[in-house]
């Protein structure tokens, strides 16, 4: 995409603000659901618990979703994209080893607390029945699955025909949000002194039990990760001029929610929502309508954004290769399946273990405030790149330091209460992330490189040798190899020694994943007219590649510029014009038992191994045609054997 084209797709306007509305906000937009009502739980209301807590949440907002990441994340964007990843494809360039740390652990919190999100959202709107009398004993554990399941369905289908009412329904969520706390709000003014901090202050300090209140209140702040996540998908200025709106409904209806708990102090919730309790009896079905919808869209645009954090992985080595489909042609729009039912099966049992919503708030933000932490410390080098003022860089560190710690420790008390579900999961992906990674650099430590001028004679003597029969008439290598001078030695071993294979053109194709989101280039090297031909490939770390249809059109260009003739070479099909063939050969390395490592590389390797087996094939992986792919499995010797020492016995 041009720079012009990629600046307009992000021009501020109505329908820029609108679509923004529905993409980004949906997660910290269906917060009031359950917030205040976790603050408070099974205890009396007490009046200074309440002006605490919308105190700590008006200031966790403005400090942490404001300032952190609406201001000063969204700066850093990679062309237009945003997400942890494409954060650390910015800072790598420091060349600092151990940012890599931050990027795969923040990126597997962020994708372990998704498991939670959806059944904390939908349960926390489906129980909003349970306010009309009728339906007050309503077991609601099977519908929240019913509407999981159906959610994760559609996902194969793409959501570029329901997406367009993502907006106008985020819309009106905020509007009833907005006129609901208003009309509380109008009835006891004096709820806004908690604006002033010492109200948090004094809850987090001085009530008994008011520091460990601090996990509750982060729950107002989850979205924010995703909100920069998504930057790609509607721009920076459409975000910040759209959360203005954002953060006035919500403070409305969270002071709103507080008029009313203090005008009720001393009685205890039951189990009840404030959120609905502060509705008029006659708006409650549209309200929990309403409500559902919402948190549908919520957990949509963080399922969406599941399958791009794990397709930047894989483009980044970071994660096995999986499928992956297209199901529109919207910018970046892509569905995982082994991702999408691994998320379903996973919020099925989260419903399952919790039943109820109150149960999974304690088990929630675990692992966010994990990945917010992770965020930090990137964003702390970006801005060392960009020159930012010393004094301001070490005033950041110390005050998201202090508050993200903070969050932390407030957090962990959840780790008995289930916390422990999603801090293990999280654990299990960033140690697949780390194995993956450091798997493929031990590998790539042992690869043997030669010279591909040295060879050039030989192919070119191959090509044109009768008595060898013709593999293919193009024949077409993935190589690994960086530096255009140079081939695996193992592909020079595939093409003379282990089948010699005579074509006409050899092809060696080369695939650079790159720091910028959506590059597609590609160079041209010809080392022999007609004989011998290399295309490297710079692809971003958000393009799939698909290298049979770019391939194709490599070569297409090729002809149309009479820089190559792929005419077959056999007399009668040369004669009628007839296009040759291509074959791809992949070439899949296997760990050899001949191999003598250090426990750790070899456990690390075994573990590859598996997960290699359970993952896409390369020749799938690069969106290759199975009919003219042939895979060639090599074994891999990293650390050959001591020489044995064998006697010969002679009679």
């Amino acid at each position: 995409m041009s720079t012009n084209g990629h600046h307009n797709a992000h021009k501020l306007s109505a329908a820029g603000l609108l679509v923004t509305l529905g993409i980004i906000f949906g997660d910290i937009g269906t917060s009031p659901l359950y917030v205040l009502k976790a603050i408070v739980g099974d205890a009396p209301i007490d009046s200074s618990v309440v002006m605490g807590g919308i105190s700590c949440i008006f200031w966790t907002l403005t400090l942490q979703t404001t300032f952190k990441y609406v201001m000063l994340t969204l700066r850093a964007d990679n062309k237009g994209e945003g997400g942890i990843f494409s954060l650390y494809t910015l800072v790598k360039k420091t060349k600092v080893k151990w940012l890599l740390f931050p990027a795969i652990i923040g990126g597997s919190a962020i994708l372990a607390e998704g498991i939670i999100t959806p059944p904390i959202s939908v349960s926390s709107a489906i129980e909003g029945l349970r306010m009309v009398d009728s339906l007050k004993h309503l077991h609601t554990v099977p519908i929240v699955i019913v509407i999981i399941v159906l959610l994760f369905a559609i996902q194969q289908f793409g959501t570029k025909s329901i997406g367009k009412f993502f907006g106008p329904v985020m819309m009106l969520w905020f509007l009833m949000l907005g006129i609901l706390g208003f009309s509380q709000l109008s009835e006891n003014w004096s709820v806004l002194k908690a604006l002033n901090p010492m109200y948090g202050y004094d809850l987090l300090v001085k009530h008994p039990g008011g520091f460990w209140l601090l996990g509750a209140v982060f729950l107002c702040t989850t979205g924010a990760e995703a909100l920069y996540s998504d930057l790609g998908h509607c721009g920076r200025e459409n975000i910040r001029i759209s959360w203005i709106f954002v953060k006035l409904t919500l403070i409305l209806n969270y002071f709103g929610q507080g008029a009313w708990l203090i005008a009720h102090e001393g009685q205890k919730l039951d189990g009840a929502s404030p959120f609905y309790t502060i509705m008029p009896e006659w708006f409650l079905p549209v309200g929990i309508g309403l409500a559902t919808v919402a948190t549908i869209v919520a957990s949509q645009a963080l399922i969406s954004g599941s399958f791009t954090l794990i397709n930047e992985a894989i483009r980044l080595n970071f994660w096995p290769k999986a499928k992956i489909k297209y199901p529109s042609e919207l910018k970046g729009q892509l569905y995982i399946p082994s991702i999408n039912w691994l998320l379903c099966v996973g919020c099925i049992i989260v419903v399952l273990y919790f039943e109820e919503s109150s149960k999974m708030e304690a088990a929630y933000g675990l692992t966010i405030i994990l990945g917010m932490l992770m965020s930090s410390r990137l964003l702390t080098y970006f801005m060392k790149i960009k020159r930012i003022w010393a004094p301001f860089i070490w005033s950041f560190v110390v005050l998201y330091l202090f508050i993200e710690i903070a969050f932390l420790i407030a957090q962990m008390e959840k780790f008995t209460k289930g916390g422990w579900i999603s801090l293990m999961i999280a654990a299990v992906l960033t140690s697949v992330m780390l194995i993956w990674y450091y798997a493929r650099k031990i590998r790539n430590r042992y690869v043997e490189f030669v010279k591909l001028t040295d060879y050039l004679p030989v192919l070119e003597d191959l090509s044109r040798d009768l008595s060898v029969p013709k593999y293919a008439t193009h024949l077409v290598y993935l190589t690994s190899a960086n530096n255009r001078e140079e081939i695996e030695s193992k592909i020079i071993y595939s093409i003379m020694q282990k089948q010699p294979k005579r074509a006409d053109i050899y092809w060696f194709v080369h695939v650079d994943v790159v720091d910028e989101p959506y590059r597609m280039e590609y160079k041209v090297c010809e080392f022999i007219h007609d004989d011998v031909i290399r295309i490297d490939f710079k692809l971003g770390f958000r393009v799939a590649p698909r290298i049979n249809l770019m391939f194709r059109k490599v070569v297409e260009d090729l002809v149309k510029n009479k820089e190559v003739d792929i005419t077959s070479r056999y007399k009668s099909l040369n004669k009628n014009n007839i296009i040759g063939d291509f074959r791809f050969i992949v070439i899949e390395k296997f760990l050899s038992y001949e191999n003598e490592l250090p426990i750790i590389e070899k456990l690390i390797l075994d573990i590859h191994a598996f997960l290699k087996h359970l993952s896409l094939s390369e020749a799938k992986a690069f969106g290759l045609d199975t009919s003219s792919v042939t895979t060639e499995m090599v074994p891999l010797i990293l650390a050959p054997p001591k020489e044995l020492q064998m006697k010969r016995i002679v009679d």
